[in-house]
């Protein structure tokens, strides 16, 4: 059993990340005419001294100008996000896994005579390749991110950014030293009716917020299976230095392990705190706790319930996860203001005014899914027009700071609390 923890208690970079101060600027909806105003940091800072424009380089774009991709993790979501791509245009030319028959079943959803790989650094080699899709575990993303991006690389890549708060301090750093377009994929950002309801909120809908609160329920929770694995995997490829051996568990259900993620806290959390992070107009919060448990999957080191709290210092926000139990079978978010309060869920939303006890019914309501087809159409578009998408590294880090900060609160049996900048945990 794993013993290494992910803690980010010490050795933490010290930088000063201007743009973690949060401005108003436009960038574009999902659609290609319409534009809003939502919560974004400046990138200029980060391009300190480079006043060059930001031209379109000729290796940016493929053939006919379609983006052309690698797949590097070809789990399950991996293969789901690709197909979004390949859906847009975008031809899907290589793929790249360290266990045998993902690989196998990624070549099969990528282009005919699509080329497989089992070291990523070969696909970051091939001219062809505009961009990398990392739909990895979550101990890997930070450091592919940057190899890919050094390799002149656009990279779209999955949540969480980083595997610990010293980690996105240093993707942000390495991101913003080059040119290139880096998505991280947290569709809720591109969903058209989740930024309707932002706007709402930034305009006075409910007024100002003075509660959060995210819920998940899912009844998943299943002792893990250690029995062997059917397929070739490499090892020391999956595991990066991260830890010293590897059970078949481990592999099958990494997200469960410290030493490969942060659990369903970062996992999910980025999702929902980012959610409540835009719609509040703030960062990551200044400090946090948390209680967490296994109670359902026996063998996990991450708990399957759990939680936590976080102080935004204009507001409380909570974080509840129980995968033990179905009630409404998804995720919830609930903004609460002092003049109206809005529930989102993977349903819609729904907008009450207030007082409630005089308006019991929502006064605004949509029902629709949460596509992520909007999110990967902004990063291609972003990567021919080299403008910011709609969520960069600077969001892709202070979304999963929140939970990143849990977890510490977890390990520590006490609060945990961060720095303005969301560069130091102390």
């Amino acid at each position: 059993m794993l013993t290494h923890l992910c803690l980010d208690l010490t050795g933490i970079t010290h930088c000063a990340l201007a743009t973690l101060r949060y401005q108003r600027r436009r960038v574009a909806e999902p659609s290609r005419s319409a534009h809003i105003l939502v919560t974004m940091p400046d990138r200029r800072t980060f391009l300190a001294g480079a006043a060059a424009p930001m031209l379109l380089p000729a290796s940016a774009v493929g053939a006919n100008d379609r983006v052309s991709i690698a797949l590097i993790g070809a789990g399950g979501r991996g293969r789901g996000v690709m197909a979004a791509f390949r859906e847009l245009g975008s031809p899907a030319p290589a793929v790249c896994d360290v266990y045998e028959p993902n690989l196998a079943k990624g070549i099969e959803a990528a282009d005919e005579g699509a080329q497989g790989y089992r070291d990523y650094r070969e696909v970051l080699e091939r001219k062809d390749i505009d961009a990398v899709l990392i739909g990895t575990p979550d101990h890997w993303h930070v450091r592919m991110m940057l190899d890919a991006v050094s390799a002149g690389k656009d990279v779209y890549c999955e949540k969480p950014m980083s595997h610990s708060i010293s980690e996105g301090v240093r993707a942000v750093r390495g991101v913003r030293a080059t040119d290139r377009i880096v998505q991280i994929g947290m569709q809720r950002r591109s969903t058209p009716w989740v930024i309707e309801m932002q706007r709402a909120v930034a305009d006075g809908a409910i007024g100002r917020i003075t509660m959060a609160r995210a819920e998940w329920n899912w009844a998943i929770s299943r002792p893990l299976d250690n029995s062997a694995l059917p397929g070739d995997l490499d090892e020391e490829k999956f595991l990066g230095g991260s830890a010293s051996s590897l059970e078949p568990m481990m592999f099958r259900k990494w997200r469960y392990f410290w030493a490969f993620s942060g659990g369903n806290m970062t996992d999910q959390g980025t999702h929902l705190m980012d959610v409540i992070q835009w719609f509040g107009g703030v960062g990551a919060p200044r400090s946090a706790v948390c209680q967490g448990a296994v109670i359902g999957m026996q063998g996990s080191e991450t708990p399957d319930s759990f939680s936590a709290a976080f102080d935004y210092g204009s507001f409380l926000a909570s974080w509840n996860l129980n995968y033990n139990n179905d009630y409404q079978n998804g995720w919830a978010i609930e903004l609460l203001g002092d003049s109206g309060t809005v529930v989102l869920n993977n349903r819609g939303y729904r907008l009450y005014t207030a007082p409630w006890t005089q308006n019991r019914e929502p006064v605004q309501v949509l029902e629709d899914r949460l596509p992520t087809i909007p999110h990967v159409r902004n990063f291609l578009e972003c990567v021919q027009s080299r403008e910011e998408p709609n969520a960069p590294v600077e969001v892709g880090h202070t979304a999963v700071c929140g939970p990143h900060l849990a977890n510490i609160a977890f390990h520590r049996r006490s609060a945990a609390f961060l720095n303005p900048e969301a560069t130091e945990v102390f």
